[in-house]
């Protein structure tokens, strides 16, 4: 069983190191914990997160956010708020702007999606009822 000491890991594709520094340490405000030729590794809301160098030119904007993206689900709706008011602020590219889901359902969250440099989609969550985050 997973404790406050483990930390999930995910690797995705990035075109551009730097590009992908700027966004997810200089805009996000992720912390930068190794840097290499190849990768860099983050440390992704408590989460590692290693951003792996692909060769070619990013993909075009997704048209969807299904199947694939990732990001965190909030327990605390100010935190929830934080982050979008911080990417509001530095202009961090939306892909989707905050909206309600499954309204005056047990399972109604707030969401919003962001669009990293290299197409990766980054969805953000709170529930309203913090039972239904699983």
């Amino acid at each position: 069983m997973r404790t406050i000491h483990d930390v999930f890991h995910l690797a995705i594709p990035v075109h551009d190191l730097d590009a992908a520094e700027r966004f997810y340490v200089g805009m996000l405000g992720c912390k930068l914990a190794r840097r290499y030729p190849d990768r860099i590794t983050l440390d992704f809301f408590g989460d590692q997160l290693v951003c792996h160098l692909t060769e070619g030119p990013p993909p075009e904007k997704p048209e969807s956010l299904y199947p694939r993206h990732f990001g965190v689900t909030f327990r605390d709706a100010a935190d929830f708020e934080a982050l979008h008011e911080l990417a509001v602020i530095r202009k961090v590219p939306f892909f989707r702007d905050v909206s309600t889901r499954f309204e005056a359902m047990a399972e109604q969250h707030r969401t919003f999606v962001l669009l990293d440099p290299s197409g990766n989609l980054l969805e953000f969550k709170h529930y309203r009822d913090p039972r239904m985050m699983y």
